[in-house]
């Protein structure tokens, strides 16, 4: 045979014996793949037996997590205080003069937190005051018209207009004795005679519309209109005093506090310069679905659980049912989107004092009607 031919052979059967290698060794290791043991290992004698499964994470916790049918209802809450969050702003532009309070001070209602630069309202009361003396003395020098009407409409007059003078000057004692920080006793006294003080002003209001209102009252003179014009613009000017005031709408406990001696402060529903709130007893603001809507109603025990004080439950009554549903204000994220749930907004007042803060995320369960009423023999025994 001639070595050419030898040599075509060769590489013929070399070919074949690729092309044999290229489709057989792939069949047999795809059908050899090695198998993942997917079998659980089971125990040693004695050993607790383990499962793939995850361990959710209020288990791993050790939160008691509710069995299911224990509850009516449950869902998301915040703790807040029993008057609630009260956020209080500036009635004025101003620059901050003084801040009388810190973050966990008591104060008052009335009390004064922060006070605005006064220098032009103080001069323009002092020139209103010296105006309205000249006015009440040339008043006073002309004779009064015919009748008893027109006498007791002046006297209702003066005696309103003194009675604003008297709270002015109230709320000027109060503030002073704030500032140089006095005993309890004196600003007690002090609070006490600016409530008397708005006392006598409504008084003296209501007997002045009384004195108004009666028929046949002779029109004032040229003197009384003069005299009317000036106790108007100096209540007016001493109105814009008390907007650079910035006090506490309630007795509680100064929560938060933003404002700084220099800052400007405007007139703002989105600039909070305090939060005051009761802390002598808290409460707690609750959201429930659609779904659960029987199943809540005044006066119904709950338990509040809380991931800071594990293992601990809190029990309070529930207050106040939302008589509408309304978008979630608790568990919002984001914009809210047209297919949102809205839930039904619960108040949830708790028993005693606890060591929860305002602010704090926490869950609610509702005790079902049947064993709430089991259990109340049991606690008042």
């Amino acid at each position: 045979m001639p070595k050419t031919d030898s040599s075509l052979m060769m590489l013929a059967v070399a070919a074949l014996v690729a092309l044999g290698v290229g489709y057989y060794v792939p069949r047999t290791f795809s059908n050899h793949r090695p198998q993942v043991d997917t079998a659980v290992t089971q125990p040693t004698a004695g050993a607790p037996t383990t499962t793939a499964s995850t361990t959710p994470a209020t288990t791993a916790q050790n939160k008691p997590a509710p069995r299911a049918g224990n509850w009516a209802a449950s869902g998301p809450g915040r703790i807040e205080p029993s008057s609630g969050e009260v956020r209080v702003g500036a009635q004025s532009a101003g620059r901050v003069a003084e801040v009388l309070v810190a973050v966990n001070d008591k104060v008052q209602a009335g009390d004064l937190m922060v006070r605005l630069d006064d220098e032009e309202q103080q001069a323009r009361i002092l020139a209103l005051s010296a105006e309205m003396s000249v006015r009440k003395r040339e008043r006073d020098s002309t004779e009064v018209a015919q009748g008893n009407l027109a006498r007791d409409r002046r006297t209702a007059e003066d005696n309103l207009s003194n009675s604003e003078r008297s709270l002015y000057q109230t709320r000027e004692d109060l503030d002073r004795a704030l500032r140089s920080k006095a005993a309890a006793d004196e600003l007690d006294r002090a609070r006490d005679a600016v409530n008397k003080a708005r006392d006598k002003v409504e008084q003296n209001r209501a007997a002045l519309r009384k004195a108004l209102s009666v028929d046949g009252l002779p029109a004032p003179s040229r003197g009384e209109v003069a005299l009317l014009a000036a106790r108007a613009e100096l209540s007016a000017a001493e109105a814009a005093l008390e907007r650079t005031r910035i006090r506490s709408p309630l007795g509680g406990t100064v929560l938060a506090l933003s404002a700084r001696v220099g800052e400007i402060m405007a007139p703002s529903p989105e600039l909070t310069v305090a939060t005051v709130g009761n802390l002598n007893q808290l409460r707690v603001r609750a959201e429930f679905e659609e779904r659960d809507l029987g199943k809540v109603r005044e006066g119904q025990i709950a338990i509040v659980r809380s991931d800071a004080f594990q293992g601990r439950d809190f029990e309070g009554t529930v207050s106040l049912v939302s008589p509408s549903l309304a978008g979630s204000k608790i568990t919002q994220r984001g914009p809210r989107k047209m297919n949102d749930v809205d839930v039904l907004e619960v108040l949830i007042n708790l028993n005693g004092q606890t060591p929860l803060l305002p602010g704090m995320r926490v869950d609610v369960f509702l005790k079902p009607d049947a064993q709430a009423s089991a259990e109340r023999p049991a606690k008042a025994n």
